[in-house]
């Protein structure tokens, strides 16, 4: 029976991920800000299967926070199997460019304050010696683009503390697994215009369930992002600046 970590729970793919773990009996302890939409989940959890559900408050941003309530729920579940970080924001970045502090709130929320946490986490699992970390970003690291640079810009610094993280955790059997979705039809993208390359968050969840299990470093979710993103990364600069991308 595994015993699963969620923060920032009540995201679409971490509730979809959730339920996903439930179905196979999973004990699960929930982190999120709002109150009622967790115990609301908890209730739907239960009735899928899932061994225990806890439900707990975290505001990411208060690190001062961050300490207490890890001690909660470590101590609640004794040896952790997964740690899934998923929480985020999708600022606006006309906003961000015309105000720092909205850029350097959007910063906090999207890249200090899961650094932050899994600076904490990362000492914990290494000291029971097993398990997994897994922390959903973003395709939007892998380069930035003027539509979006602040939120990329958070999450290829997310990226690439994931990448020293898992060359640490390695020695002691901890895999670090850095989760990229692409577009995804969530409440966090409702105003979006959807297409072909638009995913659905179980669809999503379930290649993260099935990419946490066989141990994978990098996931893209959908796969095809790892083939759209190679070629983006590949464009020169002095063609791709010249992109409305």
């Amino acid at each position: 029976m595994e015993k699963i970590l969620i923060i920032g729970a009540t995201s679409a793919i971490a509730e979809a991920v959730a339920r996903h773990y439930a179905g196979q009996g999973a004990t699960l302890y929930l982190l999120a800000r709002n109150r009622q939409r967790l115990q609301a989940m908890a209730a739907d959890l239960g009735v899928r299967g899932a061994a225990a559900v806890t439900a707990e408050y975290l505001d990411v941003n208060e690190h001062t926070s961050h300490r207490r309530v890890l001690d909660t729920a470590f101590a609640s579940l004794g040896t952790v199997d997964t740690v899934l970080v998923a929480h985020g924001t999708l600022p606006s970045q006309a906003a961000c460019q015309g105000d720092v502090a909205q850029t350097l709130a959007e910063l906090n929320t999207n890249a200090i304050s899961t650094i932050a946490l899994l600076t904490d986490i990362a000492n914990r699992m290494e000291g029971q010696g097993c398990g997994s970390i897994a922390v959903i970003t973003s395709v939007a690291g892998d380069r930035g683009r003027q539509s979006n640079y602040v939120y990329g810009a958070a999450k290829a610094m997310v990226s690439v503390f994931l990448q020293g993280l898992r060359n640490r955790l390695f020695k002691a059997g901890v895999n670090v697994i850095d989760i990229k979705p692409g577009f995804v039809d969530t409440p966090m993208t409702a105003d979006f215009t959807k297409g072909p390359l638009w995913a659905k968050p179980d669809a999503v969840a379930a290649r993260v369930v099935k990419g946490i299990a066989g141990g994978r470093a990098t996931l893209y979710a959908p796969g095809f992002w790892r083939l759209i993103m190679v070629v983006i990364r590949a464009i020169p600069e002095v063609i791709f600046k010249r992109l409305t991308l």
